[in-house]
């Protein structure tokens, strides 16, 4: 933010000790920057820049409801036998080997076990030699959300909101979720890489719950 958007009196997010934090700043420091309290602490703490300060409206509610969704999707993979959640196995991200029946192994004598034991070597190989067919669908699987975001955005005439880029993201199944709230999580985490990068970060604010991407990302 620049120094002229500051208010005595309002909230904004900051880092303080490594954590985006809500503050109130309370009045200018006579040796620059502003007095604030933490909200979270209600300690006191100098902003010495604008730069450190960023917008708070709507931010912090992303962030929870990211974080909540985040929550969830552990506690599912730990409840789960294969440690995935319902979406991942329907995306058919197990890639287990279905192993052909052997009813008839029992019945077959001895030494026709063992020339049995050869054709099911070759399968067992000629199944790890196969990667070539899978290899575009394991690379889509893998694409986080900022990654298809950024896709979407390359590809836009002007900047879009969350929701229109989960959309698109969903429907050129560059992502997948089975979150409730897919667009908050998105800007809590595009909010997240514009604090933690600055500058370096791939996307930009241009309006409020728009963003594209930063010219040179």
């Amino acid at each position: 933010m620049k120094k002229a958007d500051i208010k005595i009196g309002s909230t904004y997010l900051a880092k303080v000790t490594n954590r985006l934090v809500q503050v109130r700043i309370d009045a200018e420091n006579a040796g620059g920057g502003w007095d604030a309290t933490n909200l979270t602490t209600k300690k006191k703490v100098r902003i010495k820049t604008a730069g450190r300060l960023r917008e708070s409206k709507g931010a912090l509610k992303a962030i929870a409801a990211a974080d909540q969704e985040n929550a969830r999707v552990r506690d599912e993979r730990k409840a789960s036998k294969d440690g995935q959640t319902a979406s991942e196995r329907a995306m058919g991200r197990t890639n287990k080997t279905t192993k052909a029946p052997r009813a008839e192994t029992a019945a077959t004598p001895p030494k026709v076990k063992a020339k049995a034991a050869t054709p099911a070597k070759t399968t067992k190989g000629a199944t790890r030699a196969k990667p070539a067919g899978d290899a575009p669908d394991k690379a889509t699987k893998r694409t986080g959300i900022l990654d298809a975001a950024a896709q979407i955005l390359a590809k836009a005439k002007e900047p879009m909101g969350c929701k229109d880029i989960v959309e698109q993201a969903i429907a050129k199944k560059l992502w997948s979720t089975s979150g409730k709230t897919p667009s908050a999580t998105l800007y809590a985490a595009i909010i997240r890489e514009i604090s933690k990068k600055g500058k370096d970060a791939r996307f930009e604010k241009v309006d409020r719950g728009r963003f594209q991407l930063r010219k040179g990302a």
